[in-house]
């Protein structure tokens, strides 16, 4: 069995490569995993490739296998989907879904992966780390029935978002980005689209998702009375500000905060393992395909990564692409 693997490592702020390594024999209860696809996430992978996480946020930021520190070197990712090789008899041979870093080969425990649903192609299965976001978000939340709300924010969890909210009965889902490409994605996602200034207000909920001062204000200008901003922005090391001295208090608008690293405490009878496989269910839905807008060999990522740091490669999810034997160097 070929053990062999390549991994990519930030090697500094801004500066990538792949280095070779050698896997250990899966021991009981592991499983050797071969990559198929790998996804990354625009924001927060490139907040870490520029070296932009706090010092005070360093352990929270942490991903599930991640190896080194921040800021560098590291190897950062958790958007894995591969091939059990080696490991139990009931998961060798299934596609599984693995919080793990961009690698051609690695070793888990076998509880830290996840079998894809046959209905779910592998390729779009990348995208379950953020529809697992999406998911605790709308727990968070809470929308109701005939519910009028707006995703500020057309990235790749805004619009995992839109997605999900589009199957609500009766409410009305507005994505909200400066960007008009995105009504083509909200679109094929069935949400309605506008740009900030021609957003429609009296909102009940909003979601922010733009990671930016100006998408968190029109958030707070879009709701009605008493109603809710959820913040699901990650600022890393800036800061925002916000109007709260206009008719913040007097409309008794609310801000609140939802984060993927716990499960919501409106679903404290749901584990990690539930949430995602949730996730995974929802993926069988082929308009979230929309979601994956860029691909990339496994041996580019040195030199995808800038360019999707930079926007000079739009992207939502960018998709990392394995080849059949990609424990061998090229």
């Amino acid at each position: 069995m070929n053990r062999t693997a390549r991994a990519f490592w930030l090697s500094s702020p801004g500066r990538g490569e792949i280095r070779d390594l050698v896997l250990p024999a899966p021991a009981e209860g592991e499983v050797l995993v071969r990559s198929l696809f790998s996804g990354i996430s625009r924001g927060t992978e490139t907040l870490v490739f520029r070296g932009g996480v706090p010092e005070n946020q360093h352990a929270v930021m942490r991903a599930p296998f991640q190896e080194g520190d921040f800021p560098a070197p590291v190897k950062y990712g958790y958007l894995n989907v591969g091939l059990v090789e080696e490991g139990p008899a009931d998961l060798v041979g299934r596609t599984v879904f693995c919080l793990y870093p961009h690698q051609t080969r690695y070793v888990v425990p076998a509880s830290a992966v996840t079998p894809v649903p046959d209905s779910v192609p592998a390729g779009r299965a990348v995208l379950a780390g953020t529809v697992e976001t999406a998911v605790n978000a709308l727990w968070d939340a809470k929308p109701l029935v005939g519910d009028r709300i707006a995703v500020v924010g057309g990235g790749m969890v805004g619009c995992s978002v839109a997605a999900l909210l589009a199957r609500f009965p009766g409410v009305r889902v507005q994505l909200v980005d400066a960007d008009p490409a995105r009504a083509k994605t909200a679109e094929a996602l069935g949400a309605g689209f506008a740009l900030p200034e021609d957003a429609l207000g009296g909102c009940d909920l909003v979601v922010h998702a733009s990671a930016t001062e100006a998408g968190l204000t029109r958030s707070l200008e879009l709701l009605r009375a008493e109603g809710t901003v959820l913040e699901l922005s990650w600022y890393g090391d800036r800061r925002v500000a916000l109007p709260l001295g206009e008719a913040f208090h007097s409309r008794r608008l609310v801000i609140r905060s939802s984060q993927v690293g716990t499960v919501s405490p409106a679903r404290a009878n749901r584990s990690y393992a539930d949430r995602l496989a949730l996730a995974l269910d929802l993926l069988a839905d082929p308009a979230l395909d929309a979601l994956v807008t860029g691909e990339s060999a496994f041996e580019e990522l040195p030199e995808a990564m800038p360019r999707l740091a930079s926007g000079e490669i739009p992207a939502l999810c960018h998709r990392v692409r394995y080849g059949p034997d990609p424990g061998k160097s090229a």
